[in-house]
């Protein structure tokens, strides 16, 4: 048999970019698409507000001189509902707009001309901090391995290939292991305010990340469902086992067990 699921490629990144002029757009596109990250360009920050909403990113970059609002303003708006770690591109010479930009709520700043393997290692150190769990790079529970800084997921050392969106739900999850995060925080962390109200987008989403972490198990093992509230990720501290959650095979197979 096959075992093509070790050969899985670990989630790449992506990257919002917002703002003016195109040649540094497409400067950040090809350096970022060479780096391993995926790349989505908005030209605005009306748009870019938009794109962050639909589309939830790992990390977004965002140009100062932006023509449609200021960016402290696309900041304030992003950090209504999101933390996604926001690095600042600067070429105003007045510090006081970087240190608003700072204060509105950007996690870091970036003068222009800059370099760019300096910005790579921000931008390292920025996806590091966002969902880097307790202080560690790393959690483990059971045969679940989830390996931040590589941005891989294993079990029982398998790897396993996650969605970007299912990526981010578990990485929300693990930063508060053992705790229940209701439905519409873990919805507005992963799916901005345009999903917020659709919890049933959630449960296909969970349903999908069980069927990759559970590997046929008849028990629900680390991803576990508070009814009515939301759901919990099993720390080591508590176990991993909850036998009060059978997992019943989809109707369709029950019905070719017959």
């Amino acid at each position: 048999m096959a075992t093509h699921a070790l050969h899985r490629e670990p989630v790449k990144p992506v990257v919002v970019t917002i703002g003016d002029p195109a040649k540094l757009r497409r400067l950040l596109r090809a350096r970022l698409i060479g780096q391993g990250y995926r790349f989505l360009e908005a030209p605005t920050g009306a748009s870019g507000v938009q794109k962050v909403s639909a589309r939830p990113p790992d990390l977004v970059l965002l140009d100062l001189r932006i023509p449609d609002m200021s960016a402290v303003e696309v900041i304030r708006r992003l950090r209504q509902w999101t933390p996604v770690p926001i690095i600042v591109l600067s070429d105003h010479g007045d510090d006081r707009v970087n240190v608003a930009a700072l204060d509105a709520g950007a996690d870091d700043c970036v003068s222009i001309p800059f370099s760019p393997d300096e910005l790579l290692a921000r931008m390292r150190v920025a996806l590091r901090r966002s969902v880097s769990p307790r202080g560690g790079d790393g959690f483990t529970v059971g045969e679940l391995e989830v390996d931040i800084a590589r941005r891989r997921v294993t079990v029982g050392g398998t790897a396993i290939h996650l969605t970007p969106i299912e990526y981010k739900i578990l990485t929300t999850l693990v930063r508060h292991a053992g705790a229940v995060i209701p439905h519409a925080e873990l919805l507005s962390e992963v799916g901005g305010p345009v999903r917020r109200a659709h919890s049933h987008y959630l449960r296909v989403y969970m349903a999908h990340l069980r069927q990759k972490l559970e590997r046929g198990s008849t028990r629900r093992r680390y991803l576990l469902t508070e009814p009515r509230v939301g759901y919990r990720l099993v720390s080591e501290r508590g176990g991993y086992s909850a036998p009060s959650e059978a997992i019943r095979p989809p109707a369709d197979s029950r019905r070719r067990a017959r």
